[in-house]
């Protein structure tokens, strides 16, 4: 029973929607999200750079990271044929450039090319990398999940390259790396303030009352 204090709501009923309409409010809710910069090559040898936005971990050991396919677009034409494929962190610096990388250009045309994004070889895997990225995920593919009109594609992680200036303490800096969010609409994110707070262990709840009501506003 909703609460007389609660906000008045909008409902939105995936079965009584256009599904590209309901796509367009369930990607205004699930925000931010990280931005797979999927590089991968065609049989032909065009290279081939796309963002993706539903983009997670998927397991830890071993390493698999997973981007989804919204349709069947190059990027998975590709790493169905070659198996080969780098997830690039997509910089701040960059904003326009890896909008620019989501256009749908022809299979034949390279989108680093025309939106004079630098690549380079990756140093595990047969595909290139974005040169300007401070982050890349070599994978070779693990395997594929077909869902309704998408593809979940799960990468084996074999390596991760960073650069020298963004590691400290043993591992990448979310302040060197800079990375965008993808939001609603054509709204994108920058990481903001950053807040840091540690996990509470229930031996710290059981020991200190104070703690939950404190979070319950008591």
């Amino acid at each position: 029973m909703t609460s007389p204090d609660s906000p008045t709501r909008v409902d939105f009923d995936p079965g009584a929607m256009p599904s590209r309409d309901f796509y367009r409010v369930l990607n205004s809710v699930v925000v931010p999200r990280p931005i797979a910069w999927v590089c991968s090559r065609s049989p032909e040898g065009v290279e081939n750079l796309a963002p993706h936005s539903f983009y997670t971990v998927a397991c830890v050991a071993p390493p698999v990271v997973q981007f989804t396919s919204v349709g069947r677009k190059d990027s998975l034409n590709n790493i169905e044929a070659t198996r080969d494929f780098t997830v690039n962190l997509t910089p701040e610096p960059l904003f326009e450039q890896v909008n620019a990388t989501g256009t749908d250009f022809p299979p034949d045309h390279s989108e680093a090319q025309h939106a004079g994004v630098r690549l380079e070889p990756a140093g595990h895997v047969d595909a290139m990398r974005v040169a300007e990225s401070p982050v890349a995920i070599e994978c070779t593919l693990h395997a594929t999940l077909s869902l309704g009109d998408c593809t979940l594609v799960f990468g084996r992680v074999v390596w991760i390259s960073a650069w020298r200036s963004a590691v400290r303490d043993g591992r990448p800096r979310i302040e060197e790396l800079r990375p965008l969010g993808r939001l609603g609409g054509n709204e994108w994110s920058t990481i903001g303030e950053i807040k840091e707070i540690r996990r509470i262990p229930y031996r710290n709840w059981t020991e200190d009352p104070s703690i939950g009501e404190r979070l319950r506003g008591g």
